[in-house]
């Protein structure tokens, strides 16, 4: 982990490396920043929930995650930085990878001086509710 760090310009501070190690150890995963906060102190690592925040807001900056905002009240960070857009599955509070084309018919024009580096589509689902009767 400590390599990785560095790797993408990051100084492998003893926590940056514990938190590393908690992310990236199952896989590809969408984690919230209270949820790491939950894990790490479940495996004994004492970390404020601000560290985490900072943490993974680093590692994004440094390609190491994605971060998908769902609304106002919901960030998560997902360990698959590849293209690939999300399935929020409502009610669970639950994302799910897909890749594939999205048809977007027409994006906007962006502000001048500026170009849209990528698009990226969150699909709201529930349960279908026809089917639990």
């Amino acid at each position: 982990m400590a390599e990785r760090l560095r790797a993408a310009g990051l100084r492998p501070t003893r926590q940056r490396v514990a938190l590393g190690r908690i992310l990236f150890a199952r896989g590809h995963r969408h984690i919230s920043a209270e949820e790491l906060h939950d894990e790490a102190g479940g495996r004994g690592v004492r970390v404020s929930l601000a560290t985490i925040y900072n943490t993974l807001h680093q590692f994004t900056e440094a390609g190491l995650l994605r971060q998908v905002t769902i609304d106002a009240t919901r960030t998560y960070f997902d360990t698959n930085v590849g293209d690939h857009h999300h399935f929020f599955v409502e009610g669970e509070n639950r994302l799910i990878d897909f890749e594939g084309e999205v048809d977007v018919a027409r994006l906007p024009e962006p502000p001048e001086g500026m170009e849209i580096t990528s698009v990226e589509v969150v699909v709201r689902v529930r349960h279908d509710r026809g089917r639990l009767r």
